[in-house]
């Protein structure tokens, strides 16, 4: 026994007794392992076990037949098969597998195929790449590739460690991390939830590639993950995704502009200063004649502001760049516009199509009713949506029948300025899809070459000096949905040289990762609602994200003027959303129009609040304590100045009811070195509020530290104190309730 024991300790098998060894390895089972993992795959074709070997800790959940593999027919093509069991969806799960040299020869139940996965090890992970499949005996039918809709070519059932990411497929905990990671786009990996584990998995999609396809096994200390992630990006050529999440400019707050230009860049500049902000970040309609989402595909065009047109444009963003701003660009990279020339006055024929139709009756020129063979049932009925491209012409429809004689009906030929044209019976054309977002723009066909010819063009303009990148409108592709809408980021991505600093994006899937450091920002939310729309999306998204090892942005925050239907943007709005984003080492991002941030009387204090807030960013200078009290969703925190000009962070409440309900002012209390201290302004002017306590238990101060004198009430019944930016009052032996009961009784006075 200590013989046996003794040779599996030399191959690696360190288990607590000779009798776990026993059950642990079977004749015929396969070993893969490097210096951090061991893998066992039974003979049989499911996966035994997975050891974390510097922890000895068992990763897979046991007692279950997982299979290491399966095939997914969209119906069953062996003839035997199908004669004995439904022609539907079948998957069929791997029930052998054997090892042959540096590959894996994978067969599968009642199917005449078997798969061979070849392994790569190195120290650091362990690739698996399916490298194709072959018959084990006669199929009976002409057929040479295995007609399978999906394949999985690696399933580990892990189990539940207490962290999830979902968008890198990774389980850890403090210890340990087990991360299956797709090596290229068109590796699709995903997972399975099972009771107390989860099966990570890597496979293959007949839309996409069969074959060729690579995924990688990371077995490794949960703080060694990101290190290993930069070996696997280097080594197979991905974006360096590891590398922006350390870069000093991933938790950075960005201003975001969509109007400036070469004659107000200085303006734009004076308040990005103003706020800290370390970005910038350029929507393409600043420097591109646009009208929203529509100039996609005619990049030539610059606005009138630029007449020396990218020469102008280069050196705008050196003057951002000159004044300590890193600048970006803002694009809808899959979209084309609908007076774009790929759309008017002849379609391309690259633009994607939802169905197809073929006519089944000649169309003539002015014909508005169009005869079709295949029912148009559930093709969209929402708003410009109604869309018919009949080669180069596009047509809108009013509505269909569902019944035959199927048709289209109330046709409005030649839209979009294109040219109606006659067709025979036969033609066959397709719904266009048209995005779901206003409907100014179609959607790239991902098959064809288009997405490659706009990213060209955005790389051109890319070429002006930008340094990171937003991919807005990432859902906008045709499916299947993970491989496309990674692989539309990517086409665009992989010309951006220099490579990005980091980039975000409107949607993600899993080998997006590498490229999306900060995943998404969510769309503006009014000021009434801001704090509670933070609480329900992002902040949520924030405990997820970090389980991906990453983090998203807080914004985009729109910026509101104070009237009599809103309170306007004021800074504890701000506060609560850049704090709470903090506590995740999250940004924030604003969008600023200076024309607003001029007009608006509490832009000062607005964007003193972002400065704060980004300095302590960029200075770290949150502690892991800090960030735990900042995710407390019910508690409101107030970054201050204290008497050295040193960040202070306290603990801050709403007063309520101010002035008997009035909106006009807005105050926090909070405790401070035992004493109450109010922070109030008012949201739109320059007033005074009359308030109801002795002189002497208060001292009113522009800052900290800095008092200034109070004015006598009305036949000495108390104070009267400006009303307008933010200023704050500390006040001596008064209760909280006191406190309240004071401001409720507050009188606001010209």
């Amino acid at each position: 026994m200590k013989q046996l024991t003794f040779l599996f300790l030399i191959t690696g098998l360190v288990l607590a007794s000779s009798c776990n060894q026993k059950n642990a390895i079977s004749a015929g089972d396969i070993i893969i392992e490097n210096d951090q993992a061991r893998l066992v795959i039974s003979a049989d074709g499911t996966t035994k076990s997975l050891v974390y070997k510097p922890g000895n800790t068992e990763c897979l959940v046991r007692n279950r037949k997982i299979p290491f593999s399966t095939i997914t027919e969209p119906r069953p093509y062996q003839n035997e098969v199908k004669l004995a069991y439904p022609n539907k969806k079948t998957t069929f799960k791997s029930n052998r597998v054997r090892k042959e040299g540096n590959k894996l020869i994978i067969g599968y139940e009642l199917i005449p195929w078997e798969s061979t996965v070849s392994f790569r090890i190195t120290a650091d992970y362990i690739a698996f790449t399916l490298e194709g499949f072959s018959l084990t005996e006669p199929y009976g039918i002409t057929m040479t590739e295995p007609p399978i809709s999906e394949m999985w070519f690696l399933r580990l059932p892990v189990k539940n460690l207490g962290h999830w990411g979902d968008w890198l497929n990774v389980v850890w905990n403090d210890k340990v991390a087990v991360n299956v990671l797709a090596a290229e786009p068109c590796a699709n990996v995903d997972s399975e939830e099972g009771e107390g584990y989860r099966i990570l998995q890597a496979g293959v999609d007949e839309k996409v590639r069969l074959t060729d396809v690579t995924a990688v096994l990371l077995t490794c200390a949960k703080d060694q993950l990101l290190d290993k992630i930069a070996v696997i990006e280097k080594d197979f050529g991905l974006p360096d995704g590891v590398a922006s999440r350390k870069s000093d400019l991933y938790n950075a707050s960005y201003y975001w502009t969509s109007n400036i230009t070469p004659l107000n860049a200085d303006e734009h500049i004076k308040y990005a200063l103003m706020g800290g902000f370390r970005l910038m970040n350029i929507y393409y309609p600043a420097f591109l004649e646009s009208r929203g989402y529509r100039l996609i595909g005619n990049y030539d065009v610059y606005r009138s502001e630029y007449p020396n047109g990218k020469d102008d444009l280069k050196a705008m963003l050196k003057k951002i760049k000159d004044a300590g701003i890193t600048p970006g660009c803002h694009f809808l990279h899959s979209h084309i516009g609908r007076d774009s020339r790929y759309v008017t006055p002849l379609a391309d024929h690259r633009l994607n199509l939802l169905r197809i139709f073929t006519l089944a009756r000649t169309l003539g020129k002015t014909d508005t009713t169009i005869y079709v063979e295949q029912n148009p049932q559930n093709s969209t009925m929402a708003g410009n949506r109604k869309v018919l491209k009949i080669g180069g012409e596009l047509v809108s429809y009013r509505t269909y029948t569902t019944t035959p004689p199927y048709m289209f009906q109330g046709c409005v030929r030649g839209i979009d300025n294109t040219i109606p044209d006659a067709r025979p019976e036969g033609f066959m054309f397709g719904l266009l899809d048209v995005s779901e977002f206003g409907a100014t723009s179609v959607y790239i066909d991902q098959y064809s070459d288009l997405q490659d010819e706009v990213a060209d063009y955005i790389a051109d303009l890319w070429d002006a000096g930008f340094e990171f990148i937003y991919f807005d409108g990432s859902e906008g592709v045709n499916p299947p949905f993970w491989f496309h809408v990674a692989n539309a980021q990517w086409r665009v991505f992989s010309r951006l040289k220099p490579e990005p600093i980091f980039a975000e994006g409107a949607a993600k899937t899993h080998f997006s990762w590498h490229m999306l450091t900060g995943g998404n920002a969510f769309d503006v939310f009014p000021p009434e609602k801001l704090k509670e729309e933070t609480i329900k999306h992002p902040f949520r998204e924030a405990p997820r994200m970090q389980d991906n090892f990453t983090r998203l942005n807080f914004g985009w925050l729109g910026y509101w003027l104070p009237d009599e239907k809103t309170t306007g943007t004021q800074p504890d709005q701000l506060e609560f959303v850049t704090s709470k984003a903090a506590a995740w080492d999250c940004p924030v991002s604003i969008h600023a129009y200076p024309s607003a941030l001029a007009e608006h009387p509490r832009t000062e204090d607005n964007f003193e609040v972002f400065r704060r807030w980004e300095e302590v960013r960029a200075r770290k200078w949150l502690t892991e304590e800090q960030k735990k009290m900042l995710q407390d969703p019910d508690q409101e925190f107030m970054l201050l100045l204290d008497e050295k000009n040193e960040f202070e962070l306290v603990a801050c409440d709403q007063i309520k009811d101010i002035a008997g309900g009035s909106r006009e002012v807005i105050a926090f209390s909070f405790k401070r070195n035992r004493d109450l201290y109010v922070c109030y302004w008012h949201i739109s002017g320059d007033r005074k509020l009359e308030l109801p306590v002795k002189a002497g238990k208060l001292t009113l101060m522009e800052n900290l530290g800095s008092a200034i004198p109070v004015e006598a009430g009305e036949n000495g019944s108390g104070i009267i104190l400006p009303a307008g930016k933010r200023r704050y009052i500390r006040f001596t032996d008064l209760k909280r309730g006191d406190l309240l009961t004071a401001f409720r009784n507050a009188r606001i006075v010209d």
